[in-house]
């Protein structure tokens, strides 16, 4: 009011805000711009603030249909059974308010996301976000929510095709161009593609310091390449990268153990383990998957892990309906095999082929390589080597569907050529060992070394 007088209303569109992807929202206030860029930058670079933000956001601003939208993804990405629920009823309210207020074409696509993958499909979430980005390549956000959605479900060339087609947009002006780097370095290293990785993780953290997905991509490379001590100075170097985490900084913890295991420092490695990548007992999928593969890599090269398997088991039996993601299933099963827990193991196996037959872009993973793989680690577990080899072997073809990276993966990778060795099959793991290999470039590290020479002393020992 001015002097006392009654302001009317100006009528038309409401003015659009830009967010730090230089893409709209529908939002009027800065302070719910500020929150919700907060959500942006803390998706982006792994904050643990990012609930804040969007909690903060959808208080003062319950209207917003994009913050439903996000809401919802970011439960179902969590791969929680009971997280289902939250995302279904984010998704009812999003598609209420995108009826009642109307949205812009990049909030209606993040619900059509939403309703696909609440359907049942994941891979129709990643169209909707690539329509999205058709229109506004410099969105980091939704190529960001693309990138992830294909990681989960392993498309490495997908998620580089898709980087890629965004990457002029994010010039050195862009605000978020690191972010955008480091999407583009991972996706080069899953594509095998280890030298442009590196150089362009490095980069990603020039212009991001905080880029934990960048740096994470350069420490795959440094896996990938048997190249230790670069790793380990790398992480040690670059605190500023990872240090602000969620529990994204377990696996970056994780990454370190793997270094120093490759450097044959398997006391460093259990240290790790006991005082940063378990040092919180979360149930967070993500969480118990760099625990349970370390716990395998470890035992299957000696080390007494002791008690360990018992506390993932707790967590681990009560998922065995879970079903979300086949990734975190497998490695839910590693922990009920380490710890003994013989009517849980059942209890997942049977929920793997009633899966197997229902309808879904997950389905189809339940059943292959889902059901030979999970047999697989049940006979390993049991000592039934041969049937362990047979199985894990039959589900390699497939094995890089059920999502996560080269590196995570290799902890099946490991137990299926160790199962080879055991069962005497010299030559099939001596093949499996080779391509292993082959797909580092040639570059052999310690696993590789080991078991070439088993495979040698093998050989020496005349047949019985």
């Amino acid at each position: 009011a001015k002097n006392g007088s009654t302001l009317t209303p100006r009528k038309g569109p409401r003015k659009m805000m830009h967010d730090i992807c230089n893409s709209p929202v529908s939002l009027s206030e800065q302070s719910q711009l500020d929150d919700w860029n907060g959500v942006v930058h803390g998706f982006l670079s792994h904050g643990k603030k990012t609930p804040v933000h969007l909690g903060a956001l959808l208080e003062a601003n319950p209207n917003f249909v994009m913050g439903h939208a996000a809401r919802g993804l970011f439960m179902i990405m969590m791969g929680r059974k009971e997280l289902l629920a939250v995302a279904h009823e984010a998704g009812k309210i999003a598609n209420q308010k995108l009826r009642e207020h109307g949205g812009n074409a990049r909030e209606r696509g993040w619900v059509d996301a939403l309703n696909f993958w609440l359907d049942g499909k994941p891979t129709g979430a990643i169209a909707a976000m690539e329509a999205i980005l058709q229109d506004a390549p410099q969105d980091t956000l939704s190529a960001k929510v693309s990138h992830g959605i294909r990681f989960i479900l392993d498309d490495g060339t997908g998620m580089r095709r898709s980087i890629e087609r965004v990457l002029k947009a994010h010039d050195a002006d862009h605000a978020l161009r690191g972010y955008a780097l480091g999407c583009h370095a991972f996706t080069l290293e899953e594509t095998g593609d280890y030298g442009a990785a590196e150089r362009t993780g490095l980069q990603a953290l020039e212009y991001a310091p905080d880029d934990a997905w960048g740096l994470h991509a350069v420490a795959h490379v440094y896996d990938m390449t048997a190249q230790p001590d670069a790793g380990i100075r790398l992480i040690e170097n670059n605190c500023a990268a990872w240090d602000h985490c969620n529990n994204f900084s377990y696996h970056v913890w994780w990454h370190k153990a793997l270094l120093h295991m490759d450097r044959g420092e398997l006391d460093v490695a259990m240290a790790l383990y006991d005082t940063q990548v378990r040092e919180d007992k979360t149930d967070d999928y993500r969480d118990i998957a760099n625990a349970t593969s370390l716990l395998m890599r470890l035992e299957l090269e000696g080390v007494d892990v002791a008690g360990r398997w018992n506390e993932l088991a707790d967590f681990s039996q009560n998922r065995t309906d879970d079903g979300c993601v086949v990734f975190a299933d497998l490695h839910y099963m590693l922990a009920l095999a380490g710890a003994d827990r013989t009517d849980a193991k059942a209890e997942m196996a049977a929920r793997f082929a009633r899966d197997a037959v229902e309808i879904g872009d997950m389905s189809v993973r339940y059943k292959d390589p889902g059901l030979a793989a999970m047999d697989g680690l049940n006979a390993f577990s049991e000592g039934r080597y041969n049937d362990a080899f047979s199985n894990l072997a039959a589900a390699r073809p497939t094995m890089q569907t059920i999502g996560g990276s080269h590196a995570q993966r290799d902890v099946f990778e490991r137990m299926t050529i160790d199962a080879g060795i055991r069962a005497g099959r010299v030559d099939q793991a001596e093949a499996i060992l080779a391509e292993r290999l082959s797909q580092r470039a040639g570059n052999e590290d310690r696993f590789t070394a080991t078991r070439f020479a088993n495979l040698a002393d093998l050989r020496r020992i005349p047949a019985q």
